[in-house]
């Protein structure tokens, strides 16, 4: 039996989890959860009662899966892929007395697909679901349906490192089991943020931890490249190692950084957040934290999902640094000020939230369900997301209209890969094209590969002539996925007929800068020779639809472009925000490349709506005059939501801007564009709530109230006292009650006005107002102004709109 913290839970999990058919585990990390609540599952620690079938548990990512294997199967004194399998897109080790076999939660999904019943399977573990990999909710999505439908003796278990799990229990029904895990007191010193360059103040900071502290060190950086650039930094540390860690490492390199110092020795870890909690690094008493991570972010009309650098979420700094007290006290130091945790975010994002769903799409069409709403979800899927998703596969070709698989796509699915690169192969003409197609998907898909020259048609060969294992592990896979065919074709030509979207063009006066048939704008490196090509390809780009870099691309001939492209003539409209206006023009083009236009004296009303759309997109709602009524609706949401619940939504301006094509429908008048209103947009978001809330919107959160004088006063829903109303003490007489709404639980601020309509009092209690402000009030206004009404008992007055006496004894 181990120490480890999970140890005296392992029966109540068995125990509940045989009972209960679903759990929910929280257990910090280091507790033992991942390498041994398998085991006491399978039978393979003494006094535990097998299930009768095999476990299968789920990593998110390739490094954290091995270390677990690698881990269970040393416990056992054994070798891997005995009793303790493995198997992720690149190492498959199983055999046919696996018990235990550890995946890759992409896998898991294909193999869902393959089989639904999960025949042989007992139990589903899913580790490290607070990361809320897309994968990983698509894998529970799917497995809480097999176990509804057609295998009541499943197990599921869900195994997450934060306590925070009361909204995952709510969703899935289980019960919680938590452990607290083992921690020891970490000093927190911060350093505070600096301008200059993030490895820098990394390398600083670590050689202070050097000077300062004992032990190994841990410092958590965003991506490869900082922490390539924060080793060149510290290459002059003399007896600490300095091991780089993260996915796309071979190996070896990966376990060199995990493997514990020798006696004497210090290291320094330089690792992306998979060093959070799917690993355990022995030897750390020391963490350094940059503060940032990479997340995967949805750049509508690229290729994929592109990583970008953020602010790191107050659960995921917690977690890094717990990790400095997992051995004793330990020392944690933060590269920002102290005041600035209290600003991060609660907990990350699920990446369903942000990713390309393109390839969850396909997956559920292939599953058979073409809507998404009809699963259960920790995080539904967002519809403007799936909208998207579903207009990329509706022009690769995969699905219907009605949103079943057609045979291309049906192709596409038998590949581990993302719609786009699957793709690629499935739509190459001959075989010896697809070959050379899924050399270029599995180049692209893995990072690291080939070097990191633009051109695609350099990079490619670089690959092809790669002797290092892990290259030849991806040149035997992609020759798998086309039945081993030899390769050969023109790498720029197949890319172009694969992706036509992808086809870019200079642009005119510009040395580097390409427009893309998509939309979408790239720059390359003005010293690539790609940049002498008037055309290309564009395989790969990084960074924000409006600052994208082009990293990997082919030149292409300008009459092939055009054949493949598709060229067509059509209208097209920009919005002159500052006139109302819009300039009109005829345009023949290849998708957004221009090649032609010719000026028209007025839009069409598609053309028209297409361009205030766009203009929305890319400006916000300000230039239109609507950010008001953008920003009211949202703060009344916003309002609900915190006073009774999620179903409410989490609006906010700027996504309401880059989603505005989802909700805001065309407002076509007379044959002509017609702007909306502020009352038509309201009614456009209201029409998004699910029913019956556009209607309780208005009850609860209105956007006037009616007072005791009858007159109806607006509500500010934007003022920092909101939600407010302004009004003269006369209009309130006679109310013995403070005016609330959403059923009395949001009083009203009151903004009391004199007669001459300014500002004299404030109160968000008017009984308490009546009997102590009003009277102070009330001494300057009969003085100021003797012929209005003003009495000793205005809880008892009659209320008006503020007459003076002589009007209101005629009334």
């Amino acid at each position: 039996m181990s120490d480890l913290p999970i140890e005296p839970l392992l029966p109540e999990i068995a125990a509940t989890l045989k009972a209960k058919q679903r759990l929910i585990l929280g257990a910090p990390p280091g507790a033992g959860k991942t390498t041994r609540v398998p085991l006491a599952l399978a039978g393979l620690i003494e006094g535990f009662e097998a299930l009768p079938g095999k476990i299968i548990m789920l990593e998110p990512r390739r490094i954290a899966a091995r270390m677990a294997a690698q881990r269970m199967a040393q416990t056992l004194g054994e070798p891997l892929g005995k009793r303790i399998g493995l198997s992720t897109r690149v190492d498959r080790k199983t055999s046919k007395d696996t018990i235990v076999e550890v995946v890759t939660d992409g896998l898991f999904t294909r193999r869902l697909l393959n089989d639904p019943e999960l025949t042989g399977i007992s139990a589903v573990i899913f580790d490290e679901i607070h990361e809320r990999s897309l994968s990983a909710d698509l894998g529970l999505a799917l497995a809480l349906e097999v176990q509804g439908a057609l295998r009541d003796d499943l197990h599921l278990l869900a195994m997450s490192a934060t306590l925070d799990t009361a909204a995952m229990a709510n969703k899935l029904d289980a019960p919680v089991i938590e452990s607290e895990g083992r921690q020891y007191p970490v000093e927190t010193r911060y350093l505070g943020r600096r301008q200059d360059r993030l490895e820098d103040q990394m390398a600083r900071a670590i050689e202070r931890a050097v000077r300062e502290t004992d032990g190994s060190i841990l410092a958590f950086l965003p991506g490869a490249g900082e922490i390539r650039r924060t080793a060149e930094r510290l290459s002059h540390l003399n007896d600490v190692l300095v091991a780089p860690l993260f996915g796309a490492l071979s190996p070896q390199d990966q376990d060199a950084a995990i493997r514990p110092c020798s006696e004497g020795h210090r290291k320094v870890v330089l690792a992306t957040d998979i060093a959070e909690s799917a690993l355990t690094i022995e030897g750390v008493s020391v963490v350094v934290d940059s503060g940032y991570a990479r997340v995967p972010r949805y750049v509508p009309g690229g290729l994929s999902t592109a990583l970008q650098t953020v602010r790191a979420a107050r659960a995921n700094v917690d977690q890094r640094r717990g990790r400095a007290g997992r051995l004793g006290p330990g020392t944690c130091y933060r590269l920002w000020d102290e005041a600035e945790t209290r600003g991060l975010t609660a907990a990350p994002e699920p990446e369903i939230q942000n990713a390309d769903l393109s390839g969850l799409l396909l997956t559920l069409a292939d599953w058979g369900e073409t809507n998404p709403e009809a699963l259960n979800w920790l995080t539904s899927p967002p519809p403007g997301r799936l909208k998207a998703a579903r207009q990329d596969l509706l022009a690769l070709g995969a699905l219907e209209e009605s949103g079943g698989l057609t045979k291309t796509g049906r192709e596409m699915t038998k590949l581990p890969l993302s719609p786009r690169l699957a793709a690629l192969i499935v739509r190459a003409e001959t075989e010896p094209e697809r070959a050379l197609a899924a050399q270029v998907a599995a180049l692209i898909s893995e990072r690291g590969i080939g070097g990191n020259s633009a051109d695609l048609v350099e990079r490619l060969a670089r690959f092809q002539s790669d002797r290092s294992r892990r290259a030849e592990t991806l040149r035997q896979q992609a020759s798998r996925w086309t039945g081993n065919a030899k390769a050969s074709g023109n790498v720029a030509e197949i890319l172009a007929r694969g992706w036509p979207d992808m086809i870019a063009r200079k642009r005119p006066g510009s040395n580097t800068q390409y427009v893309l048939a998509s939309g979408r704008a790239g720059q390359i490196d003005d010293s690539s020779p790609l940049a002498k090509s008037d055309w290309l390809i564009v395989a790969d780009m990084v960074g924000s639809a409006k600052t994208a870099r082009i990293t990997l691309a082919a030149a292409l001939d300008e009459t092939l472009a055009r054949s493949i492209g598709q060229e067509e003539t059509r209208e097209t409209a920009d919005f002159d925000p500052a006139k109302g206006t819009f300039k009109a023009r005829r345009v023949k083009a290849l998708g957004a490349i221009i090649l032609s236009e010719q000026p028209l004296p007025k839009p069409s009303p598609e053309a028209a709506n297409d361009a205030f759309l766009e203009h929305i997109e890319a400006e916000g709602f300000v230039p239109t005059g609507l950010e008001d009524a953008v920003r009211t609706i949202c703060a009344r949401t916003a309002m609900l939501r915190g006073l009774l619940g999620d179903a409410w939504p989490e609006w906010s301006v700027d996504q309401l801007a880059k989603t505005v094509r989802d909700w805001l429908t065309p407002m076509p008048s007379n044959g002509s564009f017609t702007m909306p209103t502020p009352a038509k947009l309201g009614d456009a978001l209201k029409a998004q709530l699910e029913w019956p809330l556009p209607q309780e919107l208005d009850q609860l959160a209105p956007l006037s109230v009616e007072l005791p004088s009858g007159r109806k006063a607006r509500i500010d829903w934007l003022d920092e006292r909101a939600p407010l109303i302004e009004c003269k003490a006369q209009e309130l007489y006679g109310a013995s009650a403070h005016i609330a709404l959403a059923g009395g639980r949001l009083p009203l601020t009151l903004q009391i006005l004199s007669p001459g309509g300014k500002p004299v009092a404030t109160t968000q209690d008017l009984p308490g107002f009546w009997t102590g402000g009003y009277r102070d009030m009330v001494k300057d206004m009969r003085g100021r102004y003797p012929k209005h009404d003003w009495p000793d008992d205005p809880a008892s007055a009659k209320p008006h709109a503020g007459m003076t006496k002589a009007r209101l004894a005629k009334s």
